[in-house]
């Protein structure tokens, strides 16, 4: 289990930098292919993005590390139960801030994000 969190950990940081950095290849080399992003849309209801959309989206964004903003990343707790993981994340794009729930699994020997649930405010 302590391996297993330590490439939890490791999943976490490679995530964060690739929000500060805005690189869609890092995101995708930690997200499962048929994963999909979660979240409240603006006008009040669930919206549900494939990755392929997201990261699309992603390429698109200027990245905080471009824009010299100081990086505030935190892993709240990683939680794991056999090939089951859920990671619960906070960090800041200006003038958002993020709280990121990630469920993870892991295939073939790796763990992956299946599912990003998220919310914000400012």
């Amino acid at each position: 289990m302590e391996t297993d969190v330590h490439a939890l950990r490791s999943l976490a940081q490679t995530y964060f930098d690739a929000a500060y950095e805005m690189d869609a290849g890092k995101f995708a080399s930690i997200f499962h292919p048929s994963s999909s992003v979660t979240k409240v849309g603006d006008d009040g209801d669930v919206s549900v993005t494939p990755i392929a959309t997201w990261l699309a989206a992603v390429r698109n964004m200027t990245a905080p590390k471009q824009q010299g903003l100081e990086r505030h990343d935190q892993i709240i707790s990683v939680d794991v139960e056999g090939d089951l993981a859920v990671l619960k994340l906070k960090l800041q794009i200006p003038p958002r801030y993020f709280t990121d729930m990630l469920s993870c699994l892991k295939a073939n020997g790796a763990w992956k994000i299946a599912q990003k649930v998220m919310t914000s405010k400012t």
